[in-house]
């Protein structure tokens, strides 16, 4: 019987009905050759970067190498354009996983797997850095605004009261405020004013007990409607007008902002009802920032992060973020790589390596 099974494999083997390795694979560990993977991936720095030279490095690039070479897996990177071209070529089979800055979503999920989270981040907002005092435009909007002018006017209507008030008590009894109506109008005016300025009463004291009443009463008063005034002018003065209009997401309703086209961005902007313009690359959108076309631009924290670091010196990135995120790989739906993957990725990322690959390219403050 020894004799005759191996000459029956060989039969068989010939006919193509088992593959003539597999006695010697069910006695070895060792796994069976694989076929190459495609995994695509998208330009997303710090995450996914490719070189002159065309070699691709990152934080979910190093990281795939990590699992790959963990799983001796055998594969080659495909570029793709857009987020939205990357996912659809998983879903429909295209390529055998993502790897990029993907993050975690409802709508991507219906199409796509996602692996475990590897990173957790939220969006950043992205301002001009030149937030100095610049006191020209701040007076300037303040001067022709609709609040100064009801309090200018305020005032002048407080004025006309109290000096017609003296002009009646004292026209009969003070030469200064005699003549007619028209005048004795302009000089009480021109009292109340002077008054309400501690420049003097025009050079007059009132000669009735009426006139002495409205003089008293009026020195109080303009005391307070002066103090009034001040506290408006201060409160459209203040440093967080003078230093710029945005210093968190509840800033971005009034203001021009900026998102990329086809990212969750949009979804998260959307859910809040902010308004927003968008641009094909976070490059582009940083560029118009920086040219004023908008107030602020909203991306993922740490990619944002990178390009100002790299290339936009004069931009700040504000300390704030919002909307968490969570970045993982993307699979066709029901991949049998999905599990193995995953065991393989959180082992690495609870490794002290994934801390210094990080490390590598990230300031700790962002993670």
């Amino acid at each position: 019987m020894r004799r005759v099974l191996p000459i029956v494999v060989a039969v068989l083997a010939l006919l193509g009905r088992v593959d003539p390795s597999w006695p010697q694979a069910a006695g070895n560990d060792a796994p069976a050759p694989q076929r190459e993977l495609v995994v695509g991936t998208k330009e997303a720095p710090p995450f996914a970067m490719k070189g002159a030279d065309g070699t691709w490095r990152g934080i979910s690039i190093d990281l795939w190498r990590k699992v790959a070479s963990e799983m001796r897996l055998n594969y080659r990177f495909s570029e793709s354009a857009t987020v939205d071209e990357l996912l659809d070529g998983v879903a429909r089979g295209r390529v055998d996983l993502a790897v990029a800055a993907l993050s975690v979503t409802g709508p991507r999920s219906r199409v796509v797997d996602f692996t475990s989270p590897f990173y957790t981040t939220g969006l950043g907002i992205a301002v001009l850095g030149d937030r100095t005092l610049n006191w020209l435009p701040v007076m300037a909007r303040t001067l022709i605004s609709v609040s100064f002018a009801k309090a200018v006017l305020a005032l002048l209507g407080l004025a006309l009261i109290a000096g017609l008030l003296f002009w009646l008590f004292e026209r009969k009894h003070h030469e200064d405020f005699g003549g007619g109506v028209a005048k004795g109008l302009s000089v009480g005016a021109w009292w109340a004013t002077a008054t309400m300025t501690r420049r003097g009463g025009h050079g007059s004291e009132p000669k009735t007990l009426g006139g002495r009443i409205v003089a008293i009463l009026w020195a109080v008063s303009s005391i307070i409607a002066i103090a009034v005034f001040t506290a408006a002018i201060t409160s459209a003065l203040t440093i967080r007008q003078l230093q710029g209009t945005v210093h968190g997401v509840g800033d971005l309703s009034g203001v021009r902002v900026g998102a990329v086209n086809g990212t969750s961005t949009q979804d998260a902007l959307a859910r809040r009802r902010i308004a927003y313009r968008t641009f094909p690359t976070p490059r582009d959108g940083l560029l118009a920032l920086r040219n004023r076309s908008i107030d602020a631009f909203v991306y993922d924290r740490p990619l944002l992060a990178w390009l100002i670091r790299q290339d936009f010196p004069s931009i700040d990135l504000l300390e704030t973020s919002f909307d968490s995120e969570y970045y993982a790989l993307a699979i066709p739906a029901g991949s049998p790589l999905r599990g193995t993957i995953n065991v393989t990725l959180l082992d690495t990322v609870q490794s002290p390596w994934w801390r210094q690959n990080l490390l590598l390219y990230l300031d700790d403050r962002e993670h």
